[in-house]
């Protein structure tokens, strides 16, 4: 195998055949040093040596990349490796795949530092949007319209007040901030200057914001840079201090006072609504959701959505049916009104507030609930069934295993129940010629 020293000349003017395959030019001065040439016009330089009885051929690099001496440098390293009992290409491997192992550990330091910046750099806001799409689902229109009104920015026009705009919700403050500033001490101050103003919005915030923060602790985007605990410092529960039980009811001789002044409103549907909602027992939602086709006028039951046991049946007693059977059938809603985007009424509050200061009363929608348990109870009407009528959940053994009251035999109580009241407020009242268990009740 004839061998020359390496020139740049002869290196460049070096090429294969077009018969072969390849060819080799070997350099003199290093040994195992060669130059290998293609048909293609290709060339490399190659170093081959022999370790533990086998030929080791290893590409060096292209003319064009290296000069001769590094060529040199780099046949004589091979050639040491040899020497110390070591394969030149194994070595090289092991070097590729040390470097790719670098490489890709920097590569994931580098991502990892970016996701890291990431998270650290989510807002309440964010989050807070991420949270109530996966709740939604989960919850009551009511309750969902709850969490937008609190973290809302405010300073929109009101629809129903010219010149007026809506206040900033008491979690508005906390949605710019990154979820990572949101520590003990930040909402410690927060609360403090809440409670100042709006305590009792304030404790359903904080309640809000609890459960926030512990789903944002399940969340694989949230759980590195959120302190669950954050609003459930003992500080900040002091700050926000504790509700008090409301006791707004009706008294009996409040009765014809309310109605009166219920009756007169210009809305008949709202009218209607708070009658009906004072005569069931029920919830606000419950009654505002009702749909037509949740009425059976034949067999005298309503289905109202419930939130414990999903859907209950209800009678459909006398008055409440006259009242249902009077109102315009615009769409879907019993309750309904042209002016809402869902197409049934929303807020019936402020017309009950006006009513209720007209009659000077003190009461809020809830109260009415309350009112019907409470004034069941001047007709000795067993618990059960005013639990039952109201979705209650039973508090005994007996009520949860050993009672199940039909529709007609709530109807029996709560026809009772109606009637009652309605003589109360004065209000005659003439029940259809199909309902032979209903009394004429004058004033």
């Amino acid at each position: 195998m004839a061998k020359i020293a390496f020139t740049a000349g002869r290196v460049s003017a070096f090429t294969c055949p077009a018969d072969k395959k390849q060819a080799f030019l070997w350099d003199a001065i290093t040994p195992g040093l060669g130059l290998r040439a293609t048909p293609k016009g290709k060339s490399a330089y190659i170093f081959q040596g022999e370790s533990n009885g086998k030929t080791v051929r290893i590409t060096i690099g292209s003319p064009a990349a290296w000069t001769i001496e590094q060529a040199r440098t780099k046949a004589r390293e091979h050639q040491r490796q040899i020497d110390e009992g070591r394969n030149p290409a194994e070595v090289k491997r092991s070097t590729l795949a040390a470097e790719e192992a670098e490489r890709q550990h920097r590569a994931a330091e580098a991502e990892a530092l970016l996701q890291r910046q990431a998270r650290e750099a989510v807002t309440v806001s964010e989050a807070w949007q991420a949270y109530l799409e996966e709740r939604r689902p989960h919850w009551g229109a009511r309750n969902y319209a709850d969490h937008l009104k609190l973290a809302q920015a405010g300073g929109e026009k009101r629809k129903r007040m010219p010149g007026a705009v809506t206040t900033a919700g008491p979690l508005a403050e906390l949605m710019a901030m990154r979820l990572l500033d949101l520590t003990p001490a930040r909402v410690e101050l927060w609360a403090a200057k809440e409670a100042q103003t709006r305590p009792a919005r304030l404790r359903l915030a904080m309640r809000q914001l609890k459960a926030f923060l512990r789903w944002c602790s399940t969340q694989p985007d949230y759980r590195t840079t959120t302190d669950a605990a954050a609003a459930s410092s003992k500080k900040a529960r002091e700050t926000a201090g504790r509700m008090k039980p409301k006791s707004d009811v009706l008294q009996r001789e409040q009765l014809a006072a309310w109605f009166a002044q219920v009756q007169q409103l210009q809305n008949p549907v709202i009218s209607a609504y708070l009658q009906c909602l004072l005569l069931t027992g029920a919830r606000r939602e419950e009654l505002g959701e009702l749909r037509w086709e949740d009425i059976n006028f034949r067999w005298k039951g309503m289905s109202l959505g419930d939130k414990i046991e999903g859907t209950r049946q209800v009678p459909f007693t006398a008055y409440v049916e006259s009242l249902i059977a009077a109102l315009p059938r615009r769409n879907e809603w019993v309750f309904s009104s042209p002016a809402s985007k869902s197409g049934r009424m929303v807020e019936p509050s402020i017309a009950h507030r006006q009513a209720c200061a007209t009659a000077g009363l003190e009461l809020t929608l809830h109260g009415l609930r309350r009112s019907f348990g409470t004034l069941s109870e001047w007709l000795e009407i067993p618990a059960g069934v005013v639990a039952q009528i109201q979705g209650h959940k039973p508090s005994a053994t007996a009520e949860k295993h050993y009672r199940v009251r039909p529709l007609d035999l709530l109807r029996v109580h709560h026809q009772r129940i109606e009637a009652w009241m309605l003589e109360q407020a004065g209000i005659e009242f003439k029940p259809a010629a199909d309902s032979p268990n209903l009394r004429v009740v004058s004033k």
